[in-house]
């Protein structure tokens, strides 16, 4: 009797304990199902982030690039940034955001978010830069996508600076929608989503050097090669409105704060370390330019010291989350000069026609800026100990960043060349030599300027 009450007791006990673990799985498949919380201070710079990075593009860099061309391309300068910026914003929200930003494999995302499938305002999406283990960093996933398609919106619109002056608008559209989809998308992920195979290598761009600017640069290099010289001969380039272009640099400087300040994620001391060593890189890299065209020219120009301006905006953008303020100070000093020289002297040596300096300010000094986030970059500063540069003890991080600036420039160059050759011969990549002389505004738009 006394074995028989022995089992039953058993039973019952194994019972009661089954149901007890199986009462506190229940319980944490549903916490592991809850939605995360989303962090309102977050979400709420991370809003005013994503409205600072397009109005880098509308009208911050259709403002720039408007007043540094002749006055019958003024209105055909402007239409590229804004047409641009509407092209992608709509393949972003198609395809281009689950291309770059989903799982996929260490080269491309997959297609679980095309047409943004299964994305409602209750997506949370967990942010590595701005997470700890206790409490981690969340904004919704249809915030993080749309602060991404402002990156993904400035870095093509960024390569008409190469070419304006002298090519169709239709041409314009399909290379702009092929290169957002064939080669900004792939860099992206490489560079920014955790499985990509740069950021597995330890690549470190915190905002945008190496997916925005060597890939725009580049692109913008090999697009006006093979596209070819502007016509000179009865025309003066000279800009129309200076003055536009001081405006829209302002705006582009503003901006920058939501493009560094906001890639930390979160309303952070992170965040705010980004913001001001981008506004000491910018300011120093003015003066260091205006100092270096001072002495070589003999006069301080206003469109050089707003164009040292961008470059130290551009100098800093992947360094900006991971250097502090004395490393800001260097990384500024030397980007001005650099610029310079890569947007007169080089420039002018090998007879390049790059229209707005897209190469040698975004190109350059993208490519410069890398390095330097390599030998500045401080663990202290990203909080992460193997984000750390040569001055903090791990000179192998240069090596690092010129992998992947290598990779950048192969895959960009690349395909950047092969989609040139293929609209060039479906529809012709270059206006006629009568519209070309006569201005675009009024051939392609049917719009003009007035005296």
């Amino acid at each position: 009797m006394r074995s028989h009450s022995k089992l039953a007791f058993l039973r019952r006990f194994t019972s009661a304990g089954f149901a007890l673990l199986s009462f506190f799985a229940s319980g944490l498949a549903h916490a592991a199902d809850a939605p995360l919380p989303i962090n309102s201070g977050d979400t709420a710079w991370m809003l005013t982030s994503t409205a600072l990075v397009l109005l880098m593009t509308i009208p911050g860099l259709a403002v720039f690039y408007g007043g540094m061309v002749r006055r019958h391309n003024v209105l055909s300068t402007v239409m590229q940034s804004f047409a641009t910026a509407c092209l992608v914003a709509v393949l972003w929200a198609i395809v281009g955001y689950s291309l770059a930003f989903t799982n996929g494999n260490a080269y491309v995302g997959g297609f679980s978010r095309f047409l943004l499938r299964g994305m409602d305002m209750n997506n949370a999406f967990v942010l590595g830069a701005g997470t700890d283990a206790a409490s981690p960093t969340t904004i919704p996933e249809s915030l993080y996508m749309m602060f991404q398609m402002t990156f993904a919106i400035i870095t093509p619109a960024l390569i008409a600076g190469a070419f304006c002056d002298r090519i169709k608008f239709s041409a314009m559209l399909v290379f702009m929608a092929l290169w957002s989809l064939i080669v900004y998308a792939p860099i992206a992920h490489w560079v920014w989503h955790p499985n990509g195979f740069l950021a597995q290598a330890g690549v470190l761009d915190f905002a945008g050097g190496t997916v925005v600017h060597i890939n725009a640069g580049v692109a913008g290099l090999i697009a006006a090669i093979f596209i070819g010289k502007r016509l000179r001969s009865e025309e003066n380039y000279a800009p129309h409105n200076p003055a536009y272009s001081v405006v829209g640099a302002s705006l582009l400087w503003v901006g920058w704060f939501g493009f560094n300040a906001g890639s930390a994620g979160a309303a952070n001391g992170r965040a705010a370390m980004a913001m001001t060593v981008t506004m000491i890189a910018a300011a120093m890299a003015a003066l260091s330019w205006m100092a270096v065209e001072w002495t070589m020219r003999g006069k301080p120009s206003v469109l050089g010291i707003i164009t040292g301006a961008i470059a130290g905006l551009v100098v800093i953008t992947p360094a900006s989350g991971f250097v502090d303020a004395s490393g800001a100070l260097v990384i500024g000093l030397l980007g001005g000069p650099v610029c310079f020289l890569s947007a007169t002297v080089i420039k002018e040596h090998f007879k390049l026609d790059d229209s707005l300096d897209c190469f040698g300010v975004h190109g350059v000094g993208g490519m410069l800026g890398a390095v330097l986030t390599g030998v500045y970059a401080k663990a202290s500063i990203s909080g992460v100990p193997s984000q750390a540069g040569a001055i903090d003890g791990n000179p192998h991080q240069i090596v690092t960043q010129l992998m992947g600036i290598g990779w950048t420039i192969g895959w960009c160059a690349i395909g950047t060349l092969i989609i040139l050759f293929v609209v060039d011969r479906l529809i012709g990549l270059r206006v006629s030599e009568e519209i070309e002389r006569e201005g675009l505004d009024r051939a392609l738009h049917g719009e003009q300027m007035r005296s």
